[in-house]
């Protein structure tokens, strides 16, 4: 199963019943992600609840004063069946002026714009709007 898939897809699904938190399996990629995301203002804040085994992650989802989400649009790009890498000249994969490319990299879960500075290219995860 693609726990990444999962987790997008839940971001995805809260967003758009408007639900305040939603709550995802623990793991060290998710918590990066989530990182990232609280780091672009995508997401108001996350926190991690331990239980013995992997854990619990919750996400604060950001709103606007007219209840308008910070996601619009979130979506998987690599795949376990495919995977989709880039150098770090063609990291933003043409969403640059629209959003945000999370990328994994060998400095860790970063952005596009942070692996240009970086200049290390990756596997692409995530795009967000």
């Amino acid at each position: 199963m693609d726990t990444i898939s999962d987790m997008l897809t839940r971001i995805r699904n809260a967003v758009q019943a408007k639900k305040e938190v939603v709550e995802i399996p623990s793991s060290r990629m998710k918590k990066e992600i989530a990182r990232v995301l609280k780091e672009e203002g995508y997401i108001a804040n996350f926190k991690i609840f331990e239980d013995g085994k992997a854990g619990t992650l919750k996400i604060l989802l950001r709103y606007t004063r007219e209840k308008e989400p910070a996601i619009t649009r979130i979506e998987r790009v690599s795949k376990p069946s495919r995977r989709i890498y880039r150098s770090y000249q063609e990291a933003d994969g043409g969403a640059q002026e629209l959003g945000t490319v999370i990328l994994s990299t060998s400095k860790g879960i970063v952005t596009s714009r942070q692996a240009k500075t970086l200049k290390v290219g990756g596997e692409i995860l995530a795009k967000v709007w």
